[in-house]
């Protein structure tokens, strides 16, 4: 089972946390790595790269919000440090609460096929919904 960890601008993972919390009706089981405008880069990919470490026997599937913002860098620095500990994972970016609830309700998915099926399930739930009958 992988985990899922969103870093992502301040508020926006405990928000996408509580969000999934409502919509499925359990506490979400993801970890939370907002980050906000004063916090240092280089001290968060620290605490990150302990975070990660902290579940090694398992994968992780890291969820960012915005590709080359501040949380990207800081968990694709994170991520690349971890991997070199010998943790496996994924990175995506541009989540969105489809992303989120794809995530957990396919979280026993490896990492490998976790992160295409969160991709895919973006996808699909971007919806013209003017042209929808």
């Amino acid at each position: 089972m992988a985990r899922i960890v969103l870093v992502m601008h301040a508020p926006l993972a405990t928000a996408f946390s509580e969000c999934a919390q409502h919509v499925l009706g359990s506490k979400s089981d993801l970890q939370v790595f907002d980050v906000h405008p004063d916090d240092s880069p280089d001290e968060q990919v620290s605490r990150l790269v302990e975070l990660l470490a902290a579940g090694r026997q398992e994968g992780v599937l890291i969820l960012c919000d915005i590709f080359g913002a501040t949380p990207f860098n800081i968990a694709s620095r994170a991520l690349k440090l971890a991997v070199q500990q010998g943790i496996s994972g994924h990175l995506i970016t541009g989540t969105n609460l489809c992303m989120v609830l794809k995530a957990l309700t396919d979280q026993e998915k490896n990492p490998d096929e976790l992160s295409e099926a969160v991709r895919k399930g973006a996808l699909k739930g971007i919806v013209n919904a003017d042209q929808v009958p």
